[in-house]
Order: structure tokens, then C-alpha cells, then sequence
């Protein structure tokens, strides 16, 4: 019983992991990376579809991607969705590539998405923490109930403790990861 509570804490901590991996995908870095795109949605007859469905984004250089689209006819379609996605860059066609420069980051620039990776990884930590939280609550209506013992109770809230420091360590080491990337020049 307390080993299905602590298997549900865990795959809703895993899943806050995976939120916070891909917010940080999203704030960019002075590097090329196609992930960045990933948000990307493009109108392909008519439908949402992600970038990376109709199109191949690979990187050039350091500081450039590139965008091939699968069907010439969509490349103005890619285009404008990329400049029109709140990532701030400005993609430049030649024939059916569409290349996509990473500006500079200035030192404010980085400084404020350090504050953003910090606000992102605040948000998964306090995620992680409510998983705990209802975990440990369920175990308590269970002691209630008296379908387990004091010694269970303490054993599953320490158990669900170790689970959620291993994961709110997980989120330490992906924000400085994010932070040393952001500031490297």
C-alpha cells in the first residue's frame, strides 16, 4: 500500500522534472540549439503542428540553425511562425532553407534569464514538494483508517522524504547546469 503511494509521489516528481527540462529548453542560450524550437508550432493545413513534424532544424555553427522544410510551399508558413514565437529571433530565407542566427546576449539579457531558469526551477521544486505533501497525506488517512501501523506511517514519510530530497537535488544540479550556461560567453 505505501509502496503504491510512494510509486505514484515518484512518477508525479518525475514528471516536474520533465516540466523544468523543458522550460529551461526554452530559454535560450548564446549557443545554437535545436530545442529551441521545440515550442515552435507551425499551421500545416490548417492544423497546429509542432516544427519539427514538417521540417529537419539542424545546426549550422555555433551560432545558427538551420531550417529545411519537407515541402517548399511551407517555408514563408515556417517563417513567420518562428518570428512570431515569443523566442525573440529572426529568421532569414535563402531559397528553401530558412536560417535562424542566435543573437548576442547582452549581460542584462543572461542576467534575466538566469532570473527566469531560477523562477522555473522554484516552480518545480515547490511541485515536488506538493507531491510529497499529498503522499504524506494519504499515508496519514491510512494510519486514520488504521490500515497501517504508527511504524509504517514513519517509515512511508521517510521514504517519501528521501524521494523528494533526491528529486529537489535533481532540480539544484539542472539550474546551475542552466546557470553556467547562461552566463559562459
Amino acid at each position: 500500500m505505501i509502496n503504491d503511494i510512494k510509486a505514484e509521489a515518484e512518477k508525479k516528481m518525475q514528471n516536474s522534472l520533465e516540466s523544468l527540462h523543458s522550460a529551461f529548453k526554452k530559454i535560450r542560450t548564446g549557443r545554437a540549439n535545436p530545442a529551441i524550437l521545440d515550442s515552435v508550432m507551425v499551421s500545416y493545413y490548417g492544423q497546429p503542428t509542432p516544427l519539427k513534424q514538417v521540417a529537419s532544424v539542424n545546426t549550422e555553427d555555433n551560432r545558427t540553425l538551420t531550417v529545411t522544410p519537407w515541402e517548399k510551399n511551407l517555408v514563408p508558413t515556417i517563417e513567420k511562425a518562428i518570428m512570431t514565437s515569443d523566442l525573440g529571433l529572426n529568421p532569414a530565407t535563402s531559397g528553401d532553407v530558412i536560417r535562424v542566427p542566435m543573437p548576442m546576449l547582452t549581460e542584462e539579457t543572461r542576467k534575466e534569464m538566469v532570473k527566469q531558469a531560477k523562477a522555473d526551477a522554484e516552480h518545480g521544486r515547490v511541485s515536488i514538494r506538493n507531491a510529497r505533501r499529498d503522499a504524506n497525506s494519504t499515508i496519514k488517512e491510512l494510519l486514520k483508517e488504521k490500515e497501517i501501523t504508527e511504524d509504517d506511517e514513519r517509515r512511508g514519510e521517510d521514504e517519501i522524504q528521501k524521494l523528494t530530497d533526491r528529486y529537489i537535488a535533481e532540480v539544484e544540479k539542472a539550474l546551475k547546469s542552466k546557470e553556467e550556461d547562461l552566463m559562459a560567453v
